[in-house]
């Protein structure tokens, strides 16, 4: 009787939490129909540029459905980089030059598809990279936009659970008893949380390139920079959240609805074979322009001028959620 009398109690404890009921039911639903937009294709796409490209090898690859594009010169890095190809095909002198873009791991697939094209055109190819070199592993090609997440999901999962904790426990109540405004609170709690926030991205960023020995061309300094910048980005939004979270299980329900998402659009899973409305989702996550940045420093080994767009975009975000922290705090006090 007293364990059917505590099995009651949760039950309805589930029922009058409409949110969490809705939450556990709907969530998962969420992600395995992500999960199938996303994996539910058979091959990657490859989009490759030649100059005096044989027919006959052109048409070959065009039946594994590779899209070929001829190019009057040969400059591969320029139409690898302003055309975005992902490999480039040469033929001068009865002599084959692939050049292959080397920021991605499905490059690799790629290539056995070309040569083996080569080889029936008896054309041995000679193979260089626009970028990377030939042994990375597969945690060189993800690890930019994996640091790019553990940043942006711890920031955002400690950030929320700070100031949820500063809420209920009355801390929020007494620091809106002064006579500061809502930016200043706001503003405050950023530099505060923002501290070790940075102290956290610059840990997280040495370790998986000094000692992990991720791969890196670029500037050490930049990548701190958008890292930073990403971290931010999710300290405000965490906090913005956690105003309409009661506790940390309601807080963490967001989890699946705000992270998950992101991961999958982030560059982690190939986007240029899905439809063209379901990779303009990515334009309104904050991950993809982190780890979009982060790819271009540490693959392409690519200066500021490269990634500003990046980062403005990346401020943009953190402004918009700040402005909404400053508007719900009126849900507290209006000054």
């Amino acid at each position: 009787m007293r364990v059917a009398v505590l099995a009651v109690k949760i039950i309805l404890q589930f029922y009058r939490d409409k949110r969490t009921l809705l939450l556990m039911l709907l969530a998962p639903l969420l992600v395995l129909t992500l999960v199938h937009l996303i994996l539910d294709h058979k091959e990657d796409s490859f989009h490759v540029g030649g100059y005096h490209l044989p027919d006959e090898m052109t048409q070959q690859l065009e039946t594994k459905d590779i899209k070929v594009t001829q190019f009057s010169n040969a400059d591969a890095k320029q139409h690898i980089d302003d055309d975005q190809m992902d490999a480039f095909i040469s033929f001068t002198d009865q002599h084959m030059k692939v050049t292959l873009d080397g920021s991605q791991s499905k490059n690799e697939q790629l290539l056995q598809i070309i040569t083996a094209e080569g080889n029936q055109q008896k054309q041995p190819a000679e193979i260089s990279y626009a970028y990377g070199k030939e042994d990375l592993s597969t945690f060189d090609y993800t690890g930019p936009t994996l640091i790019g997440l553990f940043i942006f999901f711890f920031v955002f999962l400690i950030a929320g659970i700070s100031f949820l904790r500063e809420r209920t426990n009355g801390t929020l109540d007494r620091i809106l008893s002064t006579p500061l405004r809502r930016w200043e609170i706001v503003a405050g709690y950023g530099l505060g949380f923002g501290l070790f926030t940075t102290l956290q991205s610059l840990l997280i960023t040495w370790y998986a390139v000094q000692i992990l020995g991720l791969y890196q061309d670029g500037s050490f300094w930049l990548v701190l920079l958008v890292t930073v910048m990403l971290s931010l980005t999710a300290l405000t939004l965490g906090t913005f959240l956690s105003a309409f979270a009661n506790n940390e299980l309601q807080l963490i329900q967001f989890v699946p609805l705000v992270i998950v998402p992101q991961v999958f659009f982030s560059g982690l899973f190939p986007m240029d074979s899905l439809a063209s409305w379901l990779q303009s989702l990515q334009l309104v996550m904050p991950l993809y322009y982190g780890a979009d940045a982060l790819q271009l420093i540490m693959m392409k080994g690519q200066g500021v001028s490269h990634i500003t767009s990046d980062l403005l975009i990346l401020a943009g975000f953190t402004i918009l959620f700040a402005l909404l922290n400053i508007l719900i705090l009126k849900k507290y006090r209006r000054l």
